[in-house]
Parts: structure tokens; C-alpha cells; sequence
């Protein structure tokens, strides 16, 4: 797996959004590097949506297993440090 591109800035809490190849091929796009209250974390996609109460809700739109999650925590934050640290341009 590998990062597909990265777009880095500051939209409230969202720190870069990025797009993943993997190794057969498949791109999934929709990533987001988020700055929570412990630090950088990686969100999945997501897609806005209704609870029952008819609050506006994010759903995540991509499952992946812990192991996967990880391994594109590492590769993404280890990226977006480098990114995040460089001057804009």
C-alpha cells in the first residue's frame, strides 16, 4: 500500500487528505489526517449522514482490519510529518 497524494493545510481539525494505492491496484480515496486531543490519527472515509434523532452524523465508508489500519497510520503520519513540517509553497 502506498499513498496515492497528499494534500496538506489546515480545514479545522483536518491536517492533510490523502489517497491510497494498494498493491492489486485499487485506489481508495477519501483519507484524512486528523489532529484530535491525543495528537495526528488517520480517519477513514467517511460520508455524512442522519442518526435516528435526525442529527447530522459521519459514517465511515471503509472498513479495514486492525493490522491494515495501523500499517496506514505509520506510513501516512510518517509521510505527513515530513509534509506537514515543509514550508507551503
Amino acid at each position: 500500500m502506498k499513498i496515492e497524494r497528499m494534500n496538506k493545510g489546515s480545514w479545522g481539525k483536518a491536517r492533510a487528505f490523502f489517497d491510497i494505492r494498494t498493491q492489486e491496484g485499487l485506489v481508495v480515496k477519501g483519507f484524512k489526517i486528523m489532529e484530535g486531543i491525543n495528537g495526528l490519527f488517520v480517519s477513514m472515509p467517511s460520508q455524512k449522514g442522519k442518526n435516528q434523532q435526525g442529527e447530522d452524523e459521519w459514517y465511515d465508508t471503509v472498513w479495514a482490519e486492525k493490522e491494515i489500519r495501523d500499517q496506514l497510520n505509520q506510513i501516512a503520519l510518517d509521510l505527513s510529518l515530513i509534509h506537514i513540517s515543509e514550508p507551503t509553497r
